[in-house]
Parts: C-alpha cells; structure tokens; sequence
C-alpha cells in the first residue's frame, strides 16, 4: 500500500490536471459560441449566392460554362483531383483529428493523381510522416475568418480555371448534433445540378421570366468563386466547431475522471491514516501492557 505522503501528493496532482481541464473546457465552450455567431453574421449573404446559383443552373438546362459539370470535365476524362483537408492544430479533441484524416487517407488512397492541401498541423504532420508530398496554407484553423477562407479560395479556383486541377473536393469534420460528430467530404468545384436541388417552395420567389445582365455566364463566373470562398469559411468553421465540441467532450470526461479518481484516493488515504492510527493504538496497548508484567 501506497504511504499517505505518497497519497497526498497524487490527489494534489490531480486536483492541479481537473483545474486544467475544468479551464480548457470553459475555453473551448466559448470558441464554440463565438464561432457559431460568426458564421450566423454571414450565412444569409452565402445563402443569396447559393439560391442565385440554384436559379441559374435550373432555368438555364443549356447552359455551358467552365465552373460546371460534366461540360468542362468532357474535355479531360482523366484529371488531376485536389482535397482540401481541414485538421486540428493540435490534440487533446478525442478522435476529431483521426477520423477526418481517416476519411482523407481513404479518398487519397482511391486516387492516386491526386494533390494534397492542407489546413492543420496536426494533419500536416500526419502526412509528412508517411512521406506523402502536401502543400500546407499558412493558416491556423483556430479562430478562422473570411479572409483566410477567401485566400485559400482564390488559389484554388484560379489553379482549377488555369487547368491545373479538374475537380476539388473539401475533407471536413461536420457537427450533426453536440453529441455526434461526422467526418465528411463535399464537392466544390465542378459544379453540380444535383448539389443545387430545385425546390418547388423557391418558385415563387422569382417571376417566371427572369434575365441575368450582362448573361447567365458571366454572373456564373462572379458569383462561383465567391460561393467557393463562402464554402470554404462555413466548412472551416464548421471544423474549427467540431474540434471545440470534441474537446469539450474530453475536457469533460477528463474533469469528471479526475474527480472520481480523487474519490478513490480519498478513500485510500483514510485507510492508510487508521491503519496508521490502529498500528499506534496497537503499539501503545502492547507497551503497556508489557510494562504492567
């Protein structure tokens, strides 16, 4: 058994590790709250572009242009693909970072033409460890904004309108509930019809006949890099979210672990202390009893 010296200090350790964890719990709730409200300040500008999107590519069936698919990818049956995979920069999330990195390395693996980026030290240090070639963003995905979500946007469509790359796919952690977190991937250029669905309710916001000036094109190729810049900030922040959540979650168990464990050492400490105690009493009622004989 464990002396009460020895029992003491390890409940003064853990006492110091739950204080940490108490402390990167309440961190990581109000990253999250604050995440959440900046993505709401935005959403409904992106949600004007996706809806005009959606208006052009339904009443326009004929319409041809770069940004689209399969009009573009016809010319190229076998192009380059690019992932962008969005990781942590740092652990103690659970299994945020290997799920998403999971997914990336499955998607890798089913294309071997592929280019690699990355945002995340995490997930950059996953692949030069396995000696796969990535080009890194210099961005944390901590406290992400618009500004790196646009700089990471503009290069990735100039390189897919220069040819460079043919279709570019984005690697994310998605938070379906506080409880559930799910790695995903999404598609963000070439564009679909089937990611814009036509809905019946959407109708009757537009008058039947509506004209686009100076052309259906050339508001296609203002309007879809910015939807790519938009996609790419809500998918960091979604991340940067999920990664809060699943920290929450560990700080939380780690915290309510913590105090189990001193519980138990508690327990083991007062043991120790009246066997102490029993060994003294037992020590004085021998000595005197052999000083009575």
């Amino acid at each position: 058994m464990a002396s009460m010296q020895e029992i003491r200090s390890h409940i003064r350790s853990v006492q110091e590790t739950r204080k940490i964890t108490n402390a990167m719990y309440l961190i990581s709730s109000n990253n999250l709250r604050k995440a959440r409200k900046q993505l709401n300040d935005v959403k409904p500008y992106f949600d004007r572009i996706e809806r005009t999107i959606t208006d052009i590519l339904h009443r326009s069936p004929e319409l041809t242009h770069p940004y689209l698919d399969p009009a573009f990818r016809a010319e190229r049956s076998q192009g380059t693909v690019a992932y962008v995979i969005i990781t942590g920069d740092k652990g103690l999330a659970g299994a945020y970072n290997h799920n998403v990195l999971k997914l990336a390395e499955a998607a890798v693996a089913k294309t071997p033409d592929c280019r690699i980026f990355v945002v995340g030290q995490v997930g950059l240090s996953w692949f030069r460890e396995r000696k796969i070639p990535v080009q890194e963003f210099p961005f944390s995905t901590q406290n992400p904004n618009m500004h790196r979500a646009r700089e990471i946007g503009t290069f990735l469509t100039q390189e897919y309108r220069l040819g460079r790359l043919d279709a570019l796919y984005a690697v994310y952690t998605e938070m379906v509930t506080s409880m559930t977190l799910e790695a995903r991937m999404v598609q963000l250029l070439p564009l679909s019809r089937d990611t814009f669905p036509w809905k019946p309710d959407d109708q009757s916001r537009y008058v039947q006949s509506m004209t686009y000036v100076p052309s259906e094109t050339a508001v296609l190729t203002t309007l879809v890099p910015r939807y790519v810049n938009g996609m790419l900030f809500s998918l960091l922040v979604e991340s940067f979210c999920s990664e809060q959540q699943a920290r929450m979650t560990a700080m939380d168990n780690s915290t309510k672990n913590a105090a189990d464990l001193i519980r138990q050492l508690n327990l083991q400490y007062n043991r120790a202390r009246q066997a102490a105690i029993t060994q003294e009493i037992t020590e004085v009622v021998g000595g005197a009893q052999a000083s009575s004989q």
